[in-house]
């Protein structure tokens, strides 16, 4: 009886506390929601230590301790009725099975790196998923396989791995707090990738939750759906709970050189130009990216100035002798040299890459809290298929002068190598052959979204850098990637359904030709739109064509 009564007090207590909290739904479907989860979770300790309402102490800390980028932590923000932090595939069916029968959205949390912050906020009442609980990572040196649950990072995934094998890993990113559930489903690319390709092309198995809250893998969902949560954003389709991976070889040593030129100096735009032409047709081994930020200088008279810093990154799977052989026949034009190349383990490098000290504790890998303090950004990319002239080069790279020193970024990430062997079908993400490289732009700020005409302006300077690109990279469509969300390329609507011909217009840049077939998908496994956000994959009515659309499934 006791027992009974506490339990009672402390579904009385969140029951309260979210009753305070209203985001346009009703105080009465918030008690239904409630009482339908508790209904489904084993007991009431339980309970209450997976579910976070407003009123809740940890609410707050809980909500914003995954949030990477801080343009969508503001008080204005939209925020979740509740967090739902599963530690178990039962408390994420019950989640869905609660959540679409009182009407609420659905927000699945992995690392909170989406670049437009889909996976934590909403305009319509919604609860987020948190799957900071389930991410553990078994690795099977014997088989070169690793089940992954979708709540691990990155950092999680490599050092798990490099515990059992130092000449094993995974094609995965660089930034060590990203979470594989959206990272592993958008395609997630890495240092790897001229090499193995993306991550989406070593899963071999997943576990899901699909709209009608029932527990899948492979075998029981299909290749189609099995397909399209590889590369097409799994959050359009289910919930995925874990991967199932296949491991790739490393060797014991491998080689990286940063090397920085000064933009001033005429033979680094010409450098820069040599490396659009060679970069995509090195050795697999070998991956070279170039950087390009402005920073401050002292000159020969001791005068201080800002000047434009290109820095090139280079990742050699081998020695440093194999290195400067292999540099001297393919790009001897950078000057590389034997001081400026450390040989480290796979692990060392992926830890320093992360942005840690050279040859430090191996365990940073493991903290999910970013390094130094986060600042807003905002982020698109492009594709490059043709070389771009050293005049339009030029061009765009001095626009960095009108942002403050450090704060933009403009980078080139090379592709060839394996990405040009894997046919752009193989999974949803279809940038394959014929791209050179990507081109990533960034901006970030100090200001605080207050200062609407600063926020603006630094908007407005990415925009304008992409805009000048215009015709200088891919076409029909215009290339863009998932995992770099950008919603000014469009959006479903807020209300109603979106047509196959609206959706399209961002769907065909993300994903090309298998945009149609994901529509396909998604018709057939959450025809009534369950899974959705501002760019999720719309389903349309079956069969035929309507007045609305121009897709016949």
């Amino acid at each position: 009886k006791m027992k009974y009564s506490a339990y009672c007090s402390l579904f009385l207590c969140i029951i309260v506390s979210l009753l305070s909290f209203s985001l346009r739904a009703s105080a009465h479907s918030h008690e239904d929601f409630l009482q339908c989860l508790s209904h489904h979770f084993s007991n009431s300790t339980t309970f209450a230590k997976l579910i976070y309402t407003p009123n809740d102490p940890s609410y707050i800390s809980v909500l914003n301790s995954t949030i990477r980028n801080p343009r969508f932590s503001s008080l204005s923000t939209p925020k979740p009725l509740l967090i739902i932090t599963p530690s178990n595939s039962s408390h994420v069916q019950a989640s869905v099975y609660c959540s679409k029968k009182h009407g609420l959205q659905i927000r699945t949390r992995s690392g909170g790196h989406d670049y437009e912050g889909l996976s934590y906020v909403s305009e319509v009442p919604f609860v987020i998923i948190d799957l900071r609980n389930l991410n553990s990572v078994i690795v099977d040196v014997h088989e070169k396989t690793a089940w992954v649950e979708a709540g691990a990072t990155i950092g999680e995934v490599y050092y798990r791995i490099a515990e059992k094998s130092g000449n094993l890993s995974f094609p995965a990113g660089v930034c060590h707090t990203v979470g594989v559930g959206g990272h592993f489903s958008g395609g997630g690319y890495g240092f790897l990738m001229r090499k193995y390709g993306l991550a989406a092309d070593h899963i071999i198995d997943a576990q899901l939750v699909n709209a009608e809250g029932k527990f899948l893998d492979r075998e029981s969902m299909g290749e189609d759906l099995f397909w399209a949560i590889r590369g097409g954003g799994a959050a359009s389709f289910g919930i995925v709970l874990a991967w199932k991976i296949r491991l790739v070889p490393v060797p014991s040593t491998v080689t990286i050189s940063i090397v920085d030129r000064n933009l001033e100096q005429n033979e680094t735009l010409k450098l820069v130009n040599r490396w659009q032409s060679v970069a995509d047709k090195f050795d697999e081994d070998l991956l070279i990216t170039v950087g390009f930020q402005t920073v401050n200088s002292t000159d020969r008279e001791g005068n201080n100035k800002t000047i434009i810093q290109a820095t090139f990154v280079s990742l050699f799977l081998g020695k440093v002798d194999g290195l400067l052989s292999l540099m001297e026949k393919s790009f001897p034009e950078l000057g590389l040299k034997r001081g400026d190349c450390i040989e480290l383990s796979w692990i060392e490098v992926v830890h320093y890459f992360a942005g840690f000290p050279l040859r430090g504790e191996l365990e940073d890998l493991l903290n999910r809290t970013p390094q130094e303090g986060l600042s807003p950004f905002k982020t698109k990319l492009d594709y490059v298929t043709k070389p771009i002239s050293e005049k339009v080069l030029e061009t765009v790279l001095q626009r960095l002068y009108e942002e403050e020193v450090g704060k933009g970024l403009i980078q080139f990430f090379p592709y060839g190598g394996k990405m040009s062997e894997i046919p752009e079908s193989e999974i949803p993400f279809p940038h394959r052959a014929g791209n050179l490289y990507k081109i990533f732009y960034r901006i970030e700020w100090d200001e605080g979204e207050r200062d609407v005409k600063a926020v603006e302006r630094h908007l407005d300077w990415v925009r304008s850098v992409y805009n000048y690109m215009t015709p200088y990279v891919s076409k029909n469509p215009r290339g863009a990637y998932l995992n770099y969300r950008d919603l000014d390329l469009g959006t479903n609507n807020d209300k109603g359904p979106t047509s196959y011909a609206q959706a399209s217009i961002w769907g065909k840049k993300y994903f090309g030709s298998n945009f149609k077939r994901l529509v396909h998908v998604k018709t057939k496994v959450d025809p009534k739109n369950f899974f959705r956000n501002e760019q999720s994959i719309p389903p349309v009515p079956s069969p035929g064509v309507n007045k609305n659309n121009n897709y016949t499934p």
